[in-house]
């Protein structure tokens, strides 16, 4: 009798676009670059992605576009958060530091700000036309897409 074996990997597909972006202004300026110069309506969730206990927080906007069924997701990929530093007991005195530590949504990608998610549910979108426009914005220094079957830490990228 045969063994037949199934993988679940092999059934995987690739329903999004993920596009790296390295700017270095706030979140809201590039949410409002990307409305303008692709024209769409990426607007701010009320509730950031909260990872690891909240240890980390990510700002996140997104909008939906119905006519064409696309989940456009802008999110940030790196967390500064101020935390105590511990000292040592055997101290004369009782000084306490605050250190400034870096927490990235997507580990592999540390050196990208923003991480822009088109959520196409298996239609066809003109990747190269949107990285195009975005690499015409002259805030952003950088944009590539992301090879999403090579991260490690794809599943960071649930948001919903």
């Amino acid at each position: 009798m045969a063994l037949h074996k199934l993988l679940v990997d092999d059934f995987e597909e690739n329903s999004y676009l993920l596009l790296a972006i390295h700017c270095t202004i706030e979140d809201y300026r590039l949410a409002y670059l990307l409305n303008k110069h692709l024209k769409i309506n990426l607007k701010r969730n009320s509730k950031d992605l909260d990872f690891e206990y909240i240890v980390s927080s990510y700002s996140i906007f997104e909008w939906d576009d119905i006519n064409q069924d696309i989940t456009w997701s802008l999110v940030s990929n790196i967390c500064k958060k101020e935390e105590e530093s511990l000292t040592s007991s055997g101290s004369l005195f009782n000084a306490s530091q605050k250190i400034t530590r870096t927490h990235n949504l997507i580990p592999e990608l540390k050196k990208v700000n923003y991480l822009l998610k088109i959520d196409t549910d298996g239609r066809f979108i003109n990747g190269k036309l949107i990285l195009n426009k975005i690499q015409e914005i002259p805030q952003v220094v950088a944009a590539y897409t992301v090879d999403v079957f090579e991260l490690k830490s794809k599943d960071n990228l649930i948001f919903n």
